[in-house]
């Protein structure tokens, strides 16, 4: 039996995570942080979890808790995730895996170091969907992939916000960068799963509306060790008109499109005509992987997202949004001068 303690038990563990921890064979929380005392007793009450804790080291040190998932922020998920795998525990950590790449691999060598495995919650890497795409491209039903275009364009949910009600997510410090960070981490990991790492990258990001520090605006381009070129566009101060949210995927023989976070249907076109597949997702999204992360822990099998390939997905982000933030925090420890991604 897999005994969870939740660090951070905000919006994304109530639904889309936690519940799943009680559904899966052979894995129980048993305990649940968040330094706000109060909150932590409303959500163990709420999900039926019987510890509750205001301190995280208090729960990383009980000897009921054999593994922890860390569900902060990102600027907290490198100093959380490294203690409890010093303290023998695996982790399971949200995504994206840390504030930057230089954190995820301190994350990686303790990792390394103690024989604790880690995770990372790459969710779509299990998803029906996504699992359908990689099943055509496999089978060849579009030939050789040979482009791949992401556009994701949004409106601006913080205009005529007042900075202290917008959302962590549009703060550097504590996310790493803006929407995209969140938003096109998932991106940028599924097309890894499908294509392999990232070779090389190109980004141009800014901040065009103003509304908060973080860039509202970002373009790029990338390929894949296997050849595939991509190109990409994000844009989170758009019309309600202009709003998108497609990946294409063009092969020689013909081309799929699927959205990333609308969850509606994916789209073939190839010499045969146009086929459409639609599908369901489980009720806690997140319930298939942390499934496999359950049975890695256990059993030992193989869990499709882990440390290695999300630092991956870190290192493509950095460089996407290098020339905004130039040489900050997100620099130390990485290849400077330079646009080819080495891990």
């Amino acid at each position: 039996m897999v005994n969870w303690g939740i660090i951070g038990s905000g919006n994304v563990t109530e639904v889309k995570s936690g519940p799943a921890f009680n559904k899966v064979s052979g894995s129980r929380i048993v305990a649940v942080m968040r330094r706000n005392l109060s909150k932590a007793e409303d959500y163990a009450r709420r999900h039926q979890i019987p510890k509750f804790y205001g301190d995280a080291d208090e729960l990383i040190l009980d000897p009921e808790v054999t593994a922890v998932y860390v569900a902060t922020p990102p600027y907290m998920h490198a100093e959380y995730a490294i203690r409890a795998m010093q303290a023998g525990k695996p982790v399971y950590v949200e995504k994206p895996m840390a504030l930057n790449y230089a954190e995820c691999k301190k994350m990686l060598k303790v990792s390394n170091e103690t024989g604790m495995p880690l995770f990372v919650a790459y969710y779509r890497r299990t998803l029906p969907a996504f699992l359908k795409v990689k099943e055509l491209i496999d089978a060849g039903e579009i030939g050789q992939p040979r482009t791949v275009e992401i556009r994701l364009i949004r409106e601006a949910r913080e205009r005529n916000l007042p900075a202290e009600e917008m959302s962590w997510h549009v703060n550097p410090a504590i996310a790493g960068a803006g929407h995209f960070f969140d938003l096109a981490s998932h991106q940028f990991d599924y097309l890894d799963f499908l294509f392999g790492p990232v070779a090389e990258v190109k980004g141009i990001a800014v901040n065009m509306a103003g509304l908060y520090p973080a860039e509202d605006t970002v373009s790029g381009t990338f390929t894949f060790e296997n050849g595939v070129v991509g190109t990409g566009a994000w844009n989170f101060d758009a019309p309600k008109a202009a709003v998108t949210d497609t990946i294409t995927i063009t092969g020689e023989k013909g081309l799929i499109t699927i959205p990333t976070f609308l969850h509606t249907e994916v789209v073939m076109q190839n010499r045969e005509g146009t086929h459409k597949y639609r599908f369901q997702n489980p009720e806690n999204i997140q319930h298939l992987l942390i499934e496999q992360v359950v049975s890695a822990i256990e059993k030992g099998t193989s869990c499709v997202s882990t440390g290695e390939t999300a630092a991956r997905t870190n290192a493509v982000l950095d460089e996407m949004v290098r020339n905004y933030y130039g040489k900050t925090i997100r620099d130390q420890g990485r290849i400077k001068g330079s646009c080819r991604i080495n891990l």
